[in-house]
């Protein structure tokens, strides 16, 4: 992963990672900053058990060439719009387990205003138009892909 330098300090640091390996928002906080960044926003998404059928875990199939390529955009187009110091999308593949991270987007700017509304709109954007799909393994031996997002993109 790239890391920020201070060596430069106007650089932005737009980063995306498809891993395999677990998500550690914790670590990724410690690795990713910005010194004119007044405020940081983490988003972890993070699998949930379901309340009509107990999850064991998900499967997350990517295109990963494709995937990376429209989240970095999405990436550009938020830093842009809210002018944020950093904008970062680390986004999990193959199985993951209840309560593992399977997303986390964290953003960056000189304001809360403009990082938490860029971190929702990143994520909103993520989960409708990046080629990422999952399926939810269930404790009956049953499994379903995952439904669309029915949250907002604006």
């Amino acid at each position: 992963m790239k890391t920020y330098s201070l060596s430069h300090p106007q650089a932005v640091v737009n980063d995306i990672h498809i891993s395999a390996a677990e998500i550690s928002p914790a670590d990724l906080l410690k690795e990713y900053h910005h010194p004119e960044a007044g405020a940081i926003v983490l988003f972890s998404g993070e699998v949930r058990t379901d309340s009509a059928k107990e999850v064991l875990y998900l499967d997350y199939e990517v295109h990963t060439s494709l995937a990376e390529h429209m989240i970095h955009e999405i990436l550009l187009e938020a830093a842009a719009k809210w002018n944020l110091k950093m904008a970062l999308c680390v986004h999990r593949s193959g199985s993951v387990d209840v309560s593992g991270a399977a997303v986390v987007v964290i953003t960056a700017s000189r304001h809360r205003k403009e990082a938490y509304e860029a971190n929702q709109y990143i994520i909103n954007r993520v989960k409708h138009e990046a080629p990422i799909w999952k399926r939810e393994y269930f404790a009956d031996g049953t499994s379903e892909w995952g439904h669309n997002c029915s949250c907002s993109t604006t």
